[in-house]
């Protein structure tokens, strides 16, 4: 007899999740903080979302790609979660980039990317600090008109290798590109610059389970391999609940952690909406997804320091097109050490790659085998230079795609960074267009992220707060 993983849920909540990235479990954390009755479902059977984690044999655990977030992260974990999964963060010091134009070493904050800036690019120091100083001014209020593209141009005409810099990680982190306005990079930017880049140590699986032990504390009713099929909407335009794994569950509200098209366009459906809303929703661009490889070391087998993170690329220039393609030249190393997973004493490297879904969902069973092997290969070919003997030492070795993406968290194309800078508009207007109804996740790519989904979050609980709690008169 198939489990029943709804067993003993209520029939009503105040508040419903759906979905359990950063946004929706900060969401229904700080409901629940409030009072409310919070259902989280979640159609996977880990938490998390893009924070998550998995298990092979032999011991190993992987998070599932890099992540870095700045600061600002210790301040959001401290207030709306608890101490100590703020006093788990820590930074990330050795951030290398190695390409064909320049060979260095940072901490990625902006003390040291000014003297970079002025000692190894030659860049006047006059210049260097009005562009910081242009990019930390800027808000949501900016002109969108203005590309990123435009902004370098201002300040680094002709510089790719400037551009490369600066871009590089920022792409690598949430997708963006030249194209994108120019206030989605220098607001992200200039929060990675306050302090530089930092991580959780102990992986998210320990992060999660932090987490998981406040909510339950809190009184949320957390529901793995429950996959909502249905949002339920009044004829009047109110949320009234949702079908899940079959069963209905009435509700007050709901927030949505799925994708923002998802979310309108499926789980309600075009016909409870404005008609020019839907059309708004339909031109909302998809960000584009990635691969990663994950790579284990044979027990008591480790490897020189190499950094933290590891930007690498055989390609000259900034080129998104080229960090997207299958034939890779552009990579992203992780590097966890013992210390990174205190009590472990395995030595891991992921690998990650912005990709495009249209490669790799076309390709037929056996053409997709092949590919995740010879991306496999290649990364540990190119690895080698960094870990001498990598193919020797290595214990397990495994890919995921924009289809694996698609498979686990069922975002539209895999995407992996949520939408493009439109999508914000669209989230944040879905409770004008039914009441009750409210969106947190990667929406616009200042919106991607740790820090963005967490703050999102936030954000997005409380409006729902004000929602089911109005104003005594």
């Amino acid at each position: 007899m198939a489990r029943d993983f709804l067993k003993d849920a209520r029939d009503h909540y105040d508040v419903i999740v759906i979905g359990s990235g950063l946004a929706g479990l900060t969401s229904a954390n700080i409901l629940a903080r409030a009072g409310h009755s919070v259902l989280l479902l979640e159609h996977h059977y880990q938490l998390g979302g893009m924070a998550t984690w998995f298990k092979r044999a032999g011991g190993h655990i992987f998070d599932i790609s890099l992540h870095g977030f700045p600061v600002g992260m210790i301040k959001s974990c401290r207030k709306y979660w608890t101490q100590e999964i703020a006093d788990s963060i820590v930074q990330l010091k050795g951030i290398r980039f190695e390409n064909p134009q320049f060979s260095l070493t940072t901490t990625f904050n902006r003390e040291d990317f000014t003297k970079l800036l002025i000692e190894e690019f030659k860049i006047t120091p006059e210049t260097v600090t009005r562009f910081f100083d242009t990019a930390r001014k800027m808000n949501f209020f900016d002109d969108q008109a203005r590309t990123t593209r435009d902004l370098f141009n201002e300040f680094f005409p002709g510089r790719d290798d400037v551009v490369r810099l600066l871009m590089e990680p920022i792409t690598y982190a949430n997708g963006s590109t030249l194209e994108d306005p120019a206030l989605t990079y220098g607001i992200v930017f200039s929060n990675f610059m306050s302090k530089g880049v930092f991580t959780f140590r102990g992986g998210t699986d320990h992060l999660v389970n932090q987490m998981k032990a406040e909510m339950l504390a809190n009184g949320v009713d957390l529901r793995i391999r429950c996959l909502v099929e249905k949002i339920e909407v009044s004829p009047d335009r109110k949320v009234t609940g949702v079908v899940v794994n079959g069963r209905r569950i009435g509700c007050n509200a709901i927030v949505s952690n799925a994708n923002v098209k998802s979310t309108i366009l499926n789980l309600v459906g075009e016909d409870k909406f404005d008609k020019s809303y839907v059309e708004e929703v339909k031109a909302v661009r998809l960000n584009n997804s990635s691969c990663q490889v994950y790579i284990a070391l044979k027990p008591g087998v480790g490897f020189e320091p190499c950094g933290d993170l590891l930007f690498h690329s055989e390609h000259r220039g900034f080129d998104v097109e080229a960090m997207l393609s299958r034939d890779v030249s552009s990579r992203t190393f992780s590097f966890y050490y013992p210390e990174t997973r205190p009590g472990s004493d395995r030595h891991l490297i992921v690998s990650s790659t912005n990709a495009n879904y249209k490669d790799w969902a076309e390709l037929s069973e056996e053409e997709y085998q092949a590919a995740k092997q010879d991306l496999c290969d290649t990364t540990l070919d190119c690895l080698n230079q960094y870990v001498p003997g990598i193919h020797e030492k290595v214990a397990h070795v495994e890919a995921s795609t924009p289809r694996t993406f698609e498979h686990y968290t069922r975002h539209m194309q895999g995407a992996s960074f949520g939408t493009k800078f439109e999508g914000l508009k669209a989230s944040k207007e879905l409770s004008e267009q039914i009441s009750g109804l409210y969106h947190a996740g990667s929406v616009g790519i200042i919106m991607s992220g740790w820090l963005g989904a967490v703050n999102y979050g936030v954000i997005t609980s409380n409006e729902v707060d004000k929602y089911l709690t109005p104003a005594m008169t």
